[in-house]
């Protein structure tokens, strides 16, 4: 099967809190913990027991890095599995992070490369 992301997905334990953003830019959850699959400085794959979002669906996310440090993001769900137990995968796209943010997950994959 052919690769069609941009950037290479790195397996990695973070931390992740989300907060649902609807259309009028309120919150609709609060912010709740998912267990990430793999991130890049460009997305994330999530997963989450018993809770189904739609595509398109944009969230709120504090990302507490390996670090320690936490980065502030918006993100957006562009892919949805069910997988067995009424477990979801998301695939999602970050739209709004910044530069700094971005160079933080791309320096962790030089090392992890290099490793």
């Amino acid at each position: 099967m052919e690769e069609k992301r941009k950037n290479k997905r790195l397996d990695i334990n973070v931390k992740v809190e989300i907060e649902r953003i609807d259309e009028a830019n309120v919150t609709t959850v609060k912010y709740m913990d998912v267990e990430v699959t793999n991130i890049s400085k460009t997305g994330l794959a999530f997963r989450m027991q018993d809770v189904e979002f739609e595509i398109g669906a944009c969230f709120d996310a504090k990302i507490q890095i390996w670090t320690k440090e936490t980065i502030d993001t918006v993100f957006k769900v562009v892919r949805m599995n069910k997988l067995d137990n009424n477990v979801y995968e998301y695939g999602c796209i970050f739209v709004g992070m910044t530069d700094t943010d971005a160079l933080k997950i791309e320096i962790y994959q030089l090392f992890s490369d290099a490793e």
